[in-house]
C-alpha cells in the first residue's frame, strides 16, 4: 500500500511548526555576492525549505543567500521552497541561474522580470498574482518598477524547485561584484581620474576668458563713439 494513502491524525502542536506568521518571519538583507551593490537592495525571506547547497564556487549560493537560508520558517524538505523578496523602486538582484524551476508571484506593486542578456534581453512587467515561472538555465533577474511610490517596499513570492536549490550569477554579474568589491577595498586602488577632470574643468574657465576679451573688444568701439560725441 502507498504510504500516502494511510490517512494520519497529525497534533495541532506537530501542525503549527508548519505555520509561519509573515509578521514574525525574519528577513536577511545579505549574504550573496550582491548583496553590497545599492542596486540590490533587497530583503529575503526563507519561508519553507531552503537548505544551504554544497559550496561549490563563490558564485554560486542559495538562492536567498546563506544568512536566510539558515533560519527558514518552515524548515522542510520536500521537494520545494518558498520565500518573498521585499524593496524599493530600482532595486533586485543581478542576472542568475537556479539548478531548479523558480516562479514569481508579485504580492504588491509592479516587477519587471528579466531574462537573457545582452541584445537577447527580454523582460515582462507583473502586477499582483501575475506569475511567471522561469525553467532550467535561463537567465534571470526581477526588479521593483512601481516608481510611482518611490519610498515603498513590495513584495514578491519566489517558488524554487529542489530540497537544496542552487543560485549561480552569471559572469556577467559576478564581474560587476567585483568591480564593486575593489572599489571599496581602497580607493587608491581605483583609476585616478582628479587630472582628467582638472583638464576637463579648465576648458570652459579659460574659454570663458576669452569670451571675456572678445566682448571687452567688440564694445570698446561703441564707448569710443560715445566719449567723442561727448566731446
Amino acid at each position: 500500500m502507498d504510504e500516502w494513502k494511510r490517512i494520519r491524525a497529525l497534533p495541532r502542536a506537530e501542525m503549527m511548526k508548519r505555520v509561519a506568521r509573515f509578521r514574525s518571519l525574519k528577513g536577511s538583507d545579505g549574504g550573496l555576492p550582491d548583496s553590497p551593490l545599492p542596486e540590490c537592495t533587497r530583503k529575503l525571506y526563507a519561508v519553507i525549505g531552503f537548505q544551504p547547497p554544497m559550496q561549490e564556487a563563490d558564485s554560486i549560493t542559495s538562492p536567498v543567500g546563506q544568512d536566510a537560508s539558515s533560519k527558514p520558517a518552515i524548515a522542510i524538505a520536500e521537494g520545494f521552497n518558498l520565500g518573498y523578496c521585499k524593496a524599493k523602486p530600482g532595486k533586485g538582484p543581478l542576472m542568475h541561474n537556479h539548478d531548479t524551476n523558480e516562479t514569481f508571484i508579485p504580492m504588491t506593486g509592479r516587477w519587471r522580470c528579466e531574462w537573457n542578456e545582452g541584445e537577447a534581453k527580454e523582460h515582462v512587467d507583473l502586477g499582483p498574482y501575475d506569475v511567471i515561472s522561469f525553467p532550467v538555465g535561463v537567465a534571470r533577474r526581477f526588479m521593483n518598477v512601481t516608481y510611482d511610490e518611490p519610498d515603498r517596499e513590495h513584495l514578491l513570492m519566489f517558488i524554487i524547485g529542489g530540497n537544496q536549490p542552487r543560485a549561480e550569477f552569471t559572469p556577467a554579474a559576478m564581474q560587476r561584484c567585483e568591480a564593486w568589491q575593489r572599489g571599496e577595498q581602497g580607493s587608491e586602488r581605483a583609476p585616478r581620474k582628479p587630472r582628467a577632470s582638472r583638464r576637463g574643468a579648465s576648458r570652459p574657465r579659460a574659454s570663458a576668458r576669452a569670451a571675456r576679451r572678445g566682448a571687452s573688444r567688440r564694445s570698446a568701439p561703441p564707448r569710443r563713439r560715445a566719449r567723442r560725441a561727448g566731446r
